[in-house]
């Protein structure tokens, strides 16, 4: 680690710093049928800045999830916003043929973004050159969660339970998985028929990852209750850890935007506490020997009114 590096992680270990942000830039995508759409913030100033590509939840777009992207770059990190194909900007109707592979496309899309760096670094006035391609983490939130999990190394099951090709990238180094659904065992009649890739093995989902699970998280998608969602900490291999949130529902406090319809558990307590651990987390796990992480534990553990709780193995 440079010693530019270690000045710009204490800047950025406490004080939130200015962020500049530019969108939409466009990465050419044959195939696709639209070209690839993301937003990109980053501090205003710094060297040697890890990246975090973020998968949006479903209908989302680069403009989502403002709590977490802005806290993340205002704190020292270079994030990339994909907007996917199943956006409700892009309006794609359910009988387009893309469809039924658009969780494919997704994962097509968290590629594109890391084959892309040098285009979008250009993109921004001023970061050209600033970008750490060492450090490479992603992150997503539930449908998202589930396109960034297979970057981390879950497959997807068959109809006869046999795990589907590996997607894994070795670029990525770390991943926050948020509200991330479990095994496929106990599917609705619905999401089993229509959502056939809620069929994962995490056996093989081996790079270290953040896991956040709202405790009443209850899904339509599957039979079982909250617990479900802590299936990928469960069964993931290698060094995971577990936030588990009291009384989060499936937006985890509102994580995708502030006063949004969906968010039924609205608690910026909530957001602001994962705002703190997913940063902490990222930072120590790209950056060994950072302490980010164990100081935020410790604080949480010692909180006499908690919020939440974390494992780790």
């Amino acid at each position: 680690m440079s010693d530019s590096h270690s000045t710009t992680a204490q800047m950025t270990a406490d004080t939130p710093t200015v962020v500049i942000s530019a969108k939409p830039v466009v990465l050419p995508a044959p195939g696709r049928g639209e070209d690839l759409q993301v937003r990109v913030s980053a501090p205003a100033t710094g060297s040697d800045l890890p990246v975090i590509v973020f998968s949006h939840g479903f209908g989302w777009s680069m403009n989502g999830y403002a709590p977490l992207a802005d806290h993340w770059a205002a704190h020292g990190f270079v994030v990339v916003q994909p907007t996917h194909l199943d956006s409700r900007t892009l309006g794609l109707p359910a009988e387009d043929t893309r469809t039924p592979r658009i969780w494919r496309f997704r994962i097509e899309d968290v590629k594109r973004v890391l084959d892309g760096l040098d285009a979008l670094e250009a993109s921004v006035p001023g970061l050209a050159g600033r970008l750490d391609r060492d450090r490479i983490a992603v992150a997503g939130h539930s449908w998202g969660a589930q396109t960034v999990s297979t970057l981390l190394g879950a497959r997807v099951l068959d109809s006869d339970g046999v795990p589907g090709e590996d997607m894994s990238d070795p670029r990525i180094k770390a991943g926050v998985l948020l509200a991330l659904t479990g095994l496929g065992d106990d599917l609705t009649p619905f999401a089993a028929e229509h959502l056939p890739f809620l069929k994962p093995s995490f056996d093989t989902m081996t790079t270290p990852a953040l896991i956040v699970a709202g405790d009443n998280d209850q899904s339509h998608l599957s039979t079982r209750g909250p617990d479900w969602f802590i299936d990928p900490y469960t069964y993931g291999p290698g060094s995971k850890s577990l936030l588990t949130l009291f009384g989060a529902e499936h937006s985890l406090g509102g994580i995708p935007g502030y006063e949004v319809a969906e968010t039924t558990d609205e608690s910026p307590a909530r957001v602001a506490l994962i705002q703190r651990l997913t940063t902490a987390y990222l930072r120590s796990a790209l950056h060994p020997g950072d302490t980010s992480w164990k100081a935020a534990t410790t604080a949480l553990e010692e909180d006499s009114d908690p919020l939440g709780k974390v494992q780790s193995k």
